[in-house]
């Protein structure tokens, strides 16, 4: 039994989805972490410099933008706000949507049908009508961005958690707390949040991607950061009128953010199949 164990937790670890998406994510995180260090020019100007291809000289392994900017120094510098954007986003929607299923799944009654209710119609509008509107009437920046990421995703989370709180709430250790005197607040937050934290943690990892990809697209079509900002999805907007002359300009954005989410995605499969009962026992 002990080497069966053994076994399935060096199968778990060594699996392609695991190395693969840990490799990834854990490079790309500790460059932006360490950008400042490692390009303290990031947004240096060097017009004399501008549109220089990449792999020409060891200054300069990206080529230049434009204004004469090194590509990889920005592409890391951008890094920071993409990540910045997806991470507090799905904090602040996983903070929100946990507690509103919780209480929902578990009072039901009108509660739940007054978040449930509010959460279809939410559902039901489309997200770039969502960002369009709400951009019009508060403004654009990064703040804005992700109390905007937070609205429109805090949904998915309420939804789950809510699902998961009406399949454990009838069980024998919920009814055996209940009989024995324990709180409303510790039932919830003690004995059924622990156990379904599993799909939460899962969601969490793949809408980092999806929201890191968002902010680039918003930013692309000029409703995300401000412009001045380094972020990947600037980044490629600036290059999308250069790319027959000088493809390297959007390219590396790009790459950068195909590398990301390849990596949460990778990461939130493995978890998913290591949390999931069902799957470790099917290998």
């Amino acid at each position: 039994m002990a080497s069966a164990t053994k076994q399935l937790t060096y199968r778990r670890y060594t699996s392609i989805e695991f190395l693969l998406g840990t490799g990834l994510t854990g490079t790309i995180c500790l460059l932006v972490l360490f950008s400042d260090l490692l390009f303290p020019g990031a947004g240096k100007i060097d017009l004399s410099a501008r549109l220089l291809p990449p792999f020409i000289t060891m200054s300069h392994p990206f080529g230049t933008d434009p204004l004469g900017r090194d590509v990889l120094a920005r592409v890391v510098a951008g890094g920071k706000i993409s990540l910045m954007v997806g991470l507090l986003s799905v904090a602040g929607a996983v903070v929100i949507g946990v507690i509103m299923g919780l209480i929902s799944g578990y009072y039901r009654g009108f509660w739940d049908m007054i978040v449930m209710r509010f959460a279809d119609v939410q559902l039901a509008l489309p997200f770039i009508l969502l960002a369009i509107t709400f951009i019009a009437i508060v403004g654009g920046g990064l703040r804005n961005m992700i109390l905007l990421l937070i609205i429109s995703q805090w949904v998915q989370y309420a939804r789950l958690v809510r699902g998961s709180v009406l399949a454990l709430r009838d069980r024998e250790f919920i009814q055996s707390a209940q009989a024995i005197g324990v709180g409303d607040l510790n039932i919830l937050f003690r004995h059924l949040l622990p156990n379904l934290i599993g799909p939460v943690i899962v969601l969490m990892t793949l809408n980092v991607a999806n929201n890191i990809l968002l902010e680039s697209s918003l930013t692309f079509l000029g409703l995300g950061v401000d412009p001045l900002t380094p972020s990947w999805g600037g980044m490629l907007a600036d290059g999308r009128t250069y790319l027959q002359n000088a493809w390297w300009v959007s390219f590396f954005p790009g790459l950068a953010i195909l590398l990301t989410v390849l990596g949460l995605n990778l990461l939130g499969d493995w978890l998913r199949d290591s949390l999931d009962p069902t799957g470790r026992t099917s290998k």
